[in-house]
């Protein structure tokens, strides 16, 4: 299968999971902070840090399924673009204090997100090493 292709399906499904997550979160919050977006950022970070470290320290991640996890799926999954609109049509209903709230957790949380997920892919490769090494 092309690695477009590839890329496509896994657009599809990280779109449908993030239409769920903020279909979710708006029912489960309400509609007055982007949670659903800012859920879907943090996740994605967490997960494309865990994605391409594994790759990169084992052979449990192929460069295909790499590819198709976090170009695709994440990709599809996590939004700037819905970040940026939602952000700027707070501050154009005068919610400044909303809207830097919405920056500062998103880019803090991403930030988090992805260390986070790093330490948790080494923590779990080395904790396979010592049990290997038994």
């Amino acid at each position: 299968m092309g690695k477009v292709v590839l890329v496509c399906i896994g657009g599809a499904i990280g779109s449908g999971l993030r239409y769920l997550v903020a279909t979710w979160a708006a029912e489960a919050f309400g509609p007055g902070f982007p949670r659903g977006t800012l859920i879907v950022n943090v996740v994605g970070s967490f997960l494309v840090a865990v994605i391409i470290d594994a790759s990169l320290r084992t052979t449990a991640v192929s460069a295909t399924l790499r590819l198709f996890l976090t170009t695709g799926v994440m990709g599809g999954f996590t939004t700037y673009s819905s970040f940026n609109y939602e952000t700027t049509r707070l501050l154009e209903d005068g919610s400044v204090g909303l809207a830097l709230l919405n920056i500062s957790m998103t880019v803090l949380g991403c930030m988090g997100a992805g260390i986070l997920g790093l330490v948790s892919v080494r923590l779990l490769l080395n904790f396979a090493a010592s049990l290997s090494a038994r």
